[in-house]
C-alpha cells in the first residue's frame, strides 16, 4: 500500500486504501518501504522469505518453482503461445506483485525455450514493497539454474523510488518494474497486455490489493483475448474478474490447492483516459523494417541504439559524424536539478537519471566511458539553502539517490575544501559524450552515412530523404529527427518552439594536483580530471549559434569557478598553473531548449491540422473535440535536451522505441504526455495563442 510522502500531498481514498496524491496529480514521489522479511526453514533445512507485513510466504515451501510453472506459465498457455508468436511487437506479460521475481524469471526462461529467435518479450510487474538487493539475491539463490538470469536483474535492481524502472534484461527481453500500489500503477500504465499473472499475497492476507478497481484496470490495459491465471479461487476474485469483463473457469491447482482460476477477456474495456486528451492518442503502428535517425549526437545515437537493439535496421545520418556538435565534449555532467515541489518535469528527469545509471552500467561496466562519481549540488546562497531544505522535506527519497551533506561532508566527498553544504546525488556522475556517441553509432544493426539531409518527403512507400552527400537519396519506413535546434529547418517541424543556446566549456592541465573526486555543481560545474585535464563551465548564451571560443567566456567560467570554490584557483596558481583566459583551452557548442525546459520526445503532429481540429479550445477549454491527433506517419523527434541530455536522452530514446514498436512505455502516461511534441500547440490554443512557433517566437532558459 502506498504511504503519504509529504505534508503537501492530498490524501484520497480508493476503495479501502489511502492514496497519496502529489501536487502534480500523480501518486507521491518518494522512497518505497522495503519488504520486511523473516527467513524460515522447512523440513529440509532450506530457508525461504516470509512477509512480516502480510504474514504470508512469497512462494510455496513445497516447490515454489513448480507452482509458478503450473499456475502462471501453463495457466496462460505460454509455451504454445510463445512458439506461435510471430508479431513484430513483443509479447507482453503483466504481473501484480513482483515479490522475489521468480514468476518473471520463469517466464523469461520459458520464452527462451519456446519462442522463435526474432521474437521479443516485454515484462511488466508492480511491487508496493520491493525487497532490498541482498534479500532479493538470497531469495533467488534457491534456483541455481536461473542464476544467470537472476544476476542480470540483481545487477540492475533499482533504488526503491516510486515510479517506473526499466531494466534491459537482454536484447530480446525488457522488464518494467512499477514500484507502488498495483491499482495505482496499472492506472498509469501506457501499454496493453497479452497475459496476466494475478499474483500477490492471498486475498485473506492482502485484501487491499484484491479489490474491484484492480480488475477494472487489468481489463482496461488488456488486448483482445488477453489471458490471466491466478492461484486463488476466492469469491472476491471471481466476482471482481467477472464484473470487469473476464471469463473465468476453475482448473486443477497445484499441490494442496485443489483448484485455481484461469480465463480470458474477449473484449477489453475501452481505455477512457484519452477522452480528455484525444490529441495525444498515439498514431497507428507503421512498418519498422528500416528507420533513419537524423543527427548523431546523444539524442540521435541513443535512439539508434534503442531501435537497433530491437532488431530494426537503422541508418544514422550526420554531416559531421557521431558526437561532432553539442555532444562532442570530452566530458559532461550526468546530473539533474529537481524542483522544490513535485512536478512532471522533475519526475521525468529523475526517472531519466536512474535509467541512465542502469543503462550505462550495462553498456559500459568497466567505466571506460563514464564514472558514477556522484554529483554535489552546492548551496552557495541562503536562498539555495532554503530551496534544498524544502526539496528534501517534499521528497523523502532514498539516501542512495540523494541526501543532504554539510560543508565538511562535501569536502570529504570531493577531496577538496568546500565552504558550503548541499545535496549529494549518489547515482550521478560524468560521461565522455563524444566517445559514447562513437560507441553507440558503431553498434550492431546501425549503418552510418555522413551527409546532410536537405529535405524530408513522405510518400506511399515511406520517407524519402534527400541528401547532399554521395548517396543523394534514401527511402526508409520511418524517420527520427534528432538535430537539436536545427530540427526546425524541416518543413514538418517549422512550428516547433526550439531555442539555440550557446555554451562554452574551459579546460586546463592539472597533472597530479588536488582535484575534485566528484562533479561539483552550483552556477556552473566542475568535473573530476580526465587524462590530466580539468573541465569546467559552462556559459549560457540564449539565441546564439556562434561556435567561436572566446576569452570572454573563459573569464566567465573562471569567475563562476571562483564563486563555487573560493580559493581553489589560487591553490592551482600556487602550484604553478597559469590561470588566465588566454592560457585555457575550450570548446563552444550549441544546445537546444524548449520554452518549458523539458525535452520533446514523440510523434510529430501535423500542426495545421491540430490548429483546425482543436481551435475551439481557445474559446472554451472544456469543449474537448472527439478527434484523435493527426501525425506525419512514421515521423518522430527527440530534441530540446539542453544541458541535461545525458539524463534525459537515453530514456527518451526508450520512449520513442517503445512507441514505435507498440510496447509498454517506460514512463507513466502523464509523463509521456508531458514530453509530447504537440503539448505547446494545445497550451497555446487554450491560452488564445496561435503563434507561428519556431525559434524566433521562443524565450526560454534550460
Amino acid at each position: 500500500m502506498s504511504r503519504p510522502c509529504h505534508a503537501d500531498d492530498q490524501i484520497l481514498t480508493a476503495g479501502s486504501i489511502p492514496v497519496s496524491i502529489a501536487p502534480d496529480g500523480l501518486p507521491a514521489l518518494c522512497a518505497a518501504e522495503l519488504a520486511h522479511l523473516d527467513w524460515r526453514s522447512d523440513d529440509t533445512g532450506e530457508s525461504s522469505p516470509h512477509s512480516q507485513a502480510f504474514d504470508d510466504v512469497y512462494f510455496s515451501r513445497h516447490d515454489g518453482r513448480a507452482e509458478t510453472e503450473h499456475v502462471f506459465i501453463a495457466g496462460n498457455h505460454l509455451p504454445e503461445r510463445f512458439a506461435a508468436w510471430q508479431a513484430s511487437r513483443p509479447f507482453v506479460i503483466a504481473e501484480t506483485g513482483f515479490g522475489t521475481g521468480l514468476n518473471m524469471l520463469c517466464a523469461w526462461a520459458a520464452f527462451e525455450r519456446h519462442a522463435q529467435a526474432e521474437s521479443r518479450l516485454h515484462l511488466v510487474s508492480t511491487e508496493c514493497y520491493p525487497m532490498g538487493r541482498d534479500d532479493l539475491e538470497r531469495a533467488l539463490a534457491a534456483w541455481p539454474d536461473l542464476a544467470d538470469k537472476a544476476r542480470v536483474i540483481i545487477a540492475q535492481w533499482p533504488a526503491p523510488v516510486s515510479g517506473v524502472h526499466r531494466l534491459i534484461l537482454s536484447s530480446r527481453v525488457i522488464l518494467d518494474l512499477h514500484i507502488g500500489d498495483s491499482t495505482e500503477r496499472l492506472a498509469l500504465l501506457d501499454g496493453q497486455v497479452d497475459a496476466w499473472f494475478l499474483d500477490g499475497f492471498a486475498p485473506s492476507k492482502n485484501p487491499e490489493m484484491w479489490r474491484p478497481e484492480l480488475f477494472e484496470q487489468m481489463a482496461a490495459r488488456s488486448r483482445p483475448n488477453a489471458t490471466f491465471a491466478t492461484f486463488t479461487c476466492a469469491g472476491i476474485v471471481k466476482r471482481g474478474l467477472k464484473a470487469a469483463g473476464f471469463a473465468w473457469r476453475k482448473v486443477p491447482g497445484f499441490g494442496r490447492k485443489r483448484e485455481m482460476l484461469a480465463g480470458e477477456i474477449s473484449t477489453p474495456a475501452q481505455d477512457a483516459r484519452r477522452n480528455s486528451t484525444p490529441w495525444f492518442h498515439p498514431p497507428a503502428p507503421h512498418s519498422t523494417q528500416h528507420i533513419a535517425v537524423i543527427g548523431a549526437g546523444i539524442a540521435g545515437c541513443t535512439a539508434a541504439e534503442a531501435l537497433a537493439r530491437r532488431g530494426i535496421a537503422v541508418t544514422l545520418i550526420d554531416a559531421h559524424g557521431p558526437g561532432a556538435e553539442a555532444s562532442g565534449n570530452e566530458q559532461g555532467a550526468l546530473y539533474v536539478k529537481l524542483a522544490v515541489d513535485t512536478n512532471h518535469q522533475s519526475r521525468t528527469y529523475l526517472s531519466g537519471l536512474l535509467y541512465s545509471y542502469r543503462w550505462l552500467s550495462r553498456l559500459d561496466p568497466a567505466h571506460r566511458l563514464w564514472q558514477p562519481s556522484g554529483v554535489l549540488q552546492l548551496a552557495t546562497s541562503e536562498q539555495e539553502t532554503r530551496r534544498q531544505i524544502r526539496f528534501l522535506e517534499h521528497h523523502p527519497l532514498p539516501a542512495d539517490v540523494v541526501h543532504a551533506v554539510d560543508a565538511e561532508q562535501a569536502s570529504r566527498l570531493a577531496g577538496v575544501s568546500i565552504d558550503h553544504g548541499g545535496l549529494f546525488y549518489t547515482l550521478a556522475g560524468w560521461v565522455r559524450p563524444r566517445l559514447l556517441c562513437e560507441k553507440l553509432a558503431s553498434g550492431p544493426g546501425i549503418r552510418q552515412i555522413r551527409a546532410k539531409v536537405t529535405q524530408l518527403e513522405h510518400r506511399d512507400e515511406g520517407w524519402l530523404l534527400t541528401l547532399d552527400g554521395e548517396q543523394q537519396a534514401l527511402t526508409v519506413d520511418q524517420v527520427v529527427v534528432a538535430t537539436a535546434a536545427d530540427s526546425t529547418r524541416f518543413a514538418q517541424l517549422e512550428g516547433l518552439p526550439l531555442q539555440p543556446v550557446r555554451g562554452q566549456v574551459s579546460r586546463m592541465p592539472v597533472a597530479e594536483m588536488a582535484t575534485p573526486a566528484t562533479v561539483i555543481c552550483a552556477g556552473g560545474y566542475l568535473a573530476p580530471p580526465l587524462n590530466g585535464w580539468l573541465t569546467f563551465g559552462a556559459t549560457f548564451t540564449p539565441n546564439s549559434s556562434d561556435r567561436t571560443v572566446t576569452a570572454e567566456d573563459h573569464r566567465a567560467n573562471l569567475d563562476e569557478l571562483e564563486r563555487t570554490l573560493p580559493g581553489y584557483l589560487k591553490h592551482l596558481a600556487d602550484n604553478g598553473l597559469a590561470i588566465t583566459p588566454d592560457a585555457l583551452e575550450g570548446r563552444a557548442a550549441v544546445r537546444a531548449a524548449s520554452p518549458d525546459k523539458s525535452p520533446y520526445a514523440g510523434p510529430v503532429p501535423m500542426r495545421d491540422a491540430w490548429l483546425e481540429d482543436y481551435a475551439r479550445l481557445g474559446k472554451d477549454a472544456t469543449r474537448i473535440p472527439n478527434t484523435a491527433g493527426q501525425y506525419y506517419p512514421g515521423m518522430w523527434i527527440s530534441a530540446a535536451h539542453g544541458s541535461r541530455g545525458l539524463a534525459s536522452a537515453p530514456l527518451c530514446a526508450e520512449l520513442l522505441a517503445s512507441r514505435i514498436c507498440d510496447e509498454p512505455l517506460p514512463l507513466e502516461l502523464p509523463l509521456a504526455d508531458h514530453l509530447h511534441p504537440g503539448r505547446r500547440i494545445i497550451r497555446d490554443l487554450i491560452r488564445g495563442k496561435r503563434g507561428s512557433g519556431g525559434r524566433r517566437a521562443v524565450s526560454c532558459k534550460p
